[in-house]
């Protein structure tokens, strides 16, 4: 999958702002399968709320032109018609309302289903990939844009039909700009590209920060947490890192906010400046239409009256605020596709690490035990060996301990034999068949391994013991009895709710 990551310093071309565009469909595809029967609603709910508009306008055209004419003519006063259209008018106007507070009721139960349903895919799918992938600085920075992309592209999701609802809307009232002005409809394009351009431009400089600034961020996250945790506390106090810590926080966080700041007021500056351009066009086309009124042009459609005019005015302000707003929120969907790319792109990476088609369960019982010979390792990206030339066995029921210096490679060798990385060279053997072959579930559910650096779970103590085999996680007697072999009843009887 090309994904496309703008330059800090270069604006994007329109074949790669288009071609970013491509990301839409599988997303949507995601929003639908979501909940189908919620997308569903919101396209119809928006569907009809896009001809409201319209008809709001057409109906106020109609009131002031029943107006009008007793004035022109001193004809009577058709009571009966102008209070119809008055209820009518009431009763879209409450209408309006009432699907655009649906609308936003349905989109955002979609919103919680679909953040729900990401954040769960994402963890998932973090679950399957290599340590050694999980361990690549780059998938690693993946992964942090992938959750925070996971919750906040929902808005994605409004952004477009607003879009969508907007277009059909627009669609209305240009057919009927046309109709009585033709012409009018160049001055709406001139009084609404240039914010278009505007945004779009700095759409990519926006996301290309945020990219490169991953890094940095996750640096300033783990700063806050070691200078301010109870985990790092007794070391913070005792080598005196406060001062060292808070400082380094400080000078990445201005650095950071330097480089937005910058950013943020370039923007707003230019895009001050484009809709002032955009106003420029609005209210000449709003002079030519009152100097039309007052001339009394004959258009192809008829005379120019006071409603005509009126509706003029109001269906080309509404054009330009509708063409502005389909503009910008393409431009700001333009953005967001390249936001979405990052968890479409976590999304493909594939393990590595995975169980053969076939593949066979371990033997049981284990009757030669693991032989490795000429096993070499090299960490992803390192040029350096981490073990090399390996070649030892270690029989059932038999002891043996791995003694070396730091950085020897002994946790490494922990890790061959556990199957969390593939040798670069030789083989691993278990009863003479190759780990490769073993079911990779059925061979991590047969090894227990406690690190040096093991997790301690913020969960209950039972569920601490339980993590070790999650099927029986709520058998009492089983937890019991493995907190007895394994020295933890003591503990749970100094806490006040035991196991609990």
């Amino acid at each position: 999958m090309r994904v496309f990551v703008a330059s800090e310093r270069s604006t994007a071309s329109w074949r790669d702002r288009i071609g970013a565009l491509k990301h839409l469909p599988p997303f949507l595809r995601l929003v639908y399968q979501s909940h189908p029967r919620y997308a569903s609603v919101i396209v119809l709910l928006r569907v009809i709320g896009a001809g409201v508009p319209v008809a709001l306008l057409w109906v106020g055209k109609l009131i002031i032109e029943t107006v009008e004419l007793h004035y022109r003519t001193g004809a009577p006063v058709d009571w009966s018609r102008l209070g119809a259209l008055i209820v009518l008018e009431l009763g879209l106007a409450v209408g309006g309302d009432m699907l655009s507070r649906a609308s936003s009721l349905v989109e955002s139960l979609l919103g919680d289903v679909f953040t729900n349903k990401m954040s769960l895919r994402v963890m998932r799918h973090a679950s399957r990939l290599d340590l050694a992938q999980l361990e690549d600085p780059a998938t690693h920075d993946r992964l942090e844009r992938a959750k925070g992309q996971s919750t906040a592209r929902v808005g994605t999701l409004v952004q477009l039909m607003n879009a969508a609802q907007a277009t059909v809307t627009l669609m209305s009232l240009v057919v009927a700009l046309a109709v009585f002005v033709p012409w009018l409809l160049v001055l709406l394009v001139v009084a609404v590209l240039p914010a278009f351009f505007g945004e779009t431009h700095f759409a990519g400089l926006g996301y290309s920060l945020q990219v490169k600034w991953t890094p940095d961020r996750r640096k300033l996250d783990y700063l806050r947490f070691v200078a301010a945790s109870e985990k790092t506390a007794k070391e913070v106090k005792l080598f005196d890192l406060s001062g060292y810590l808070t400082d380094r926080y400080a000078k990445l966080a201005w650095d950071y906010y330097e480089a937005h700041r910058r950013l943020s007021t370039k923007r707003a500056l230019v895009s001050a400046a484009l809709a002032a351009i955009g106003s420029a066009g609005y209210y000449g086309a709003y002079a030519v239409i009152v100097y039309l009124t007052v001339t009394e042009y004959q258009s192809p459609a008829g005379i120019f009256t006071i409603g005509v005019m009126t509706f003029l005015a109001g269906s080309f302000l509404r054009s330009r605020a509708l063409i502005q707003q389909v503009l910008l929120a393409m431009a700001g969907v333009y953005e967001q596709s390249l936001y979405i790319s990052d968890l479409l792109m976590f999304f493909s990476i594939e393990p590595r690490v995975v169980s053969k088609p076939g593949a066979v369960v371990l033997p049981r019982p284990i009757e030669r035990g693991f032989s490795l010979d000429g096993v070499g390792f090299r960490y992803p990206g390192s040029a350096e060996w981490a073990v090399r030339d390996m070649c030892f066995r270690i029989g059932p029921n038999q002891s043996v301990a791995v003694v070396g210096e730091n950085g020897a490679g002994k946790t490494t060798v922990v890790k061959l034999l556990a199957r969390f990385y593939d040798p670069d060279e030789g083989q691993i053997r278990l009863d003479g068949v190759d780990l490769k072959e073993y079911d990779l579930a059925d061979l991590w559910a047969n090894i227990a391994v406690n690190f040096q650096d093991f997790v301690r779970y913020s969960f209950r103590l039972r569920e601490n013991i339980g993590v070790g085999d999650v099927a029986r996680m709520h058998d009492d007697l089983r937890i019991r009895d493995a907190a007895r072999r394994g020295l933890a009843s003591r503990v749970a009887e100094r806490l006040p709710q035991g196991f609990e």
